[in-house]
């Protein structure tokens, strides 16, 4: 178990048991009042419900150390992730709706995006383009994809690995990539906050699968912080609402996520 050493936060006491709570998947700059809005109203309900919480989201965490902490709070992780590391070893709270274009409540997809100067027109073209991805851990960047274009029987022998869909797309703007996949909700963000967005287009769409889910600590109270959560989105102001794109929280049950293919 992690206790707090150098660099603990003001809060807390020498020796004390660290909680940890993060909702990194789509924090920005801009996002960064709504996410503190959020995570006061999560807070609220939990402690309502007789679970503490920290005071403040670690938005700077490795993510594996955090998703398998043992005093995690909640936090948000990936679906490729869940179903080939996190699956048996943390409890899966619910999966927030990002209310999709083209999906069912809590499912996502990737935009496969180009830039709008190119004039090719269908994934084939694309043979023997270089594809940005943010990492091979990736549900969104990289796994979908990968089926997708599977399906047209190859595969991109020229990758560029950025490490994330935010360079991934900056990349493929600046011509040092030629495509990549970005996560609907996070091509949402770019088309709103990223100039370099304008000079994109979308493509084609991957199937839907299972979004990214929130998760816990083994021993988690699952029904009660589904519930908190649940009840925090509803409380929202229809600012925060809007900024953050959440609609509601559902369950997507453990085996919907672990039937999801890998590559």
């Amino acid at each position: 178990v992690r206790r707090h050493g150098q660099g603990r936060p003001a809060w807390c006491r020498p020796g004390e048991l660290l909680m940890i709570a993060s909702l990194m998947m789509y924090h920005r700059p801009q996002l960064a009042a709504a996410h503190d809005a959020y995570w006061d109203l999560i807070r609220r309900h939990l402690a309502e419900a007789g679970i503490d919480s920290p005071p403040a989201l670690s938005q700077r965490e490795d993510e594996m150390s955090l998703w398998t902490d043992p005093q995690l709070v909640l936090s948000q992780t990936c679906g490729l992730p869940y179903r080939t590391q996190l699956h048996h070893r943390v409890s899966l709270i619910g999966t927030p709706d990002f209310a999709v274009e083209g999906c069912a409540p809590g499912y996502y997809r990737s935009a496969i995006v180009v830039r709008k100067s190119d004039r090719r027109t269908r994934i084939e073209d694309f043979r023997d383009a270089v594809f940005a991805y943010n990492q091979t851990g990736s549900q969104s960047g990289y796994a979908a994809p990968f089926w997708h274009v599977k399906a047209h029987e190859f595969w991109f022998e020229n990758r560029l690995q950025t490490g994330q869909h935010f360079k991934s797309a900056q990349a493929v703007a600046e011509g040092l990539a030629d495509l990549t996949a970005l996560d609907a909700v996070s091509w949402r963000l770019m088309q709103e906050y990223e100039p370099f967005s304008d000079d994109l287009k979308v493509l084609d769409w991957t199937t839907p699968t299972p979004g990214l889910p929130y998760i816990s600590a083994p021993e988690a109270n699952q029904p009660a912080i589904f519930q908190a959560v649940r009840q925090a989105i509803q409380d929202l102001t229809e600012e925060d609402r809007r900024a953050l794109g959440l609609r509601d929280l559902v369950y997507i049950d453990k085996q919907t996520y672990l039937a999801v293919p890998t590559p």
